[in-house]
């Protein structure tokens, strides 16, 4: 029954963590693909964007966990969908002109710019809590599920 209770808290991180894993193989496949075509620019480009959206993993990873903990899992999980779909564009638009992967790479800095800064103040809740006495938890929680929304302006 506990261990029931612990999954509720993370299951949401866990589904866009299983999608991030397929879509880092479907990445992995399609350069797969294009380094047997024999086309040296198509695997260059391809190449290119993968290694580009694999810097930029861990972090996502690391602050899209450190969100969902310290603050709430819904609106960490739904700024790293958004992540996922902003970078499946990143990825797609590289393979053609890399002009049209630029939408894709500056729309992505703002989920993960969002997660940041819920770690960041979910961090600092810990502290004042531990420290002082005064958790604002639930605050954070209904602030960031309003401001969520907010990263689907473009």
């Amino acid at each position: 029954m506990e261990n029931q209770v612990i999954v509720e808290h993370i299951f949401l991180l866990v589904i866009v963590t299983l999608f991030s894993v397929l879509q880092n193989a479907f990445f992995a496949v399609k350069l797969e693909r294009e380094g047997k075509s024999g086309c040296a620019t198509s695997f260059d480009r391809v190449s290119c964007a993968v290694r580009n959206c694999m810097d930029a993993y861990p972090t996502f990873l690391a602050v899209m966990w450190c969100a969902g903990l310290c603050v709430s899992q819904a609106p960490a999980a739904f700024a790293g969908v958004l992540y996922l779909i902003v970078r499946h564009k990143y990825f797609v638009g590289y393979m053609g002109q890399t002009s049209q992967s630029t939408p894709g790479y500056v729309f992505g800095k703002r989920p993960i710019l969002f997660l940041i800064l819920m770690c960041m103040v979910g961090i600092l809740n810990y502290l004042m809590a531990y420290f002082l006495g005064r958790c604002y938890k639930a605050q954070l929680k209904t602030v960031t599920s309003l401001t969520a929304s907010l990263l689907l302006i473009p």
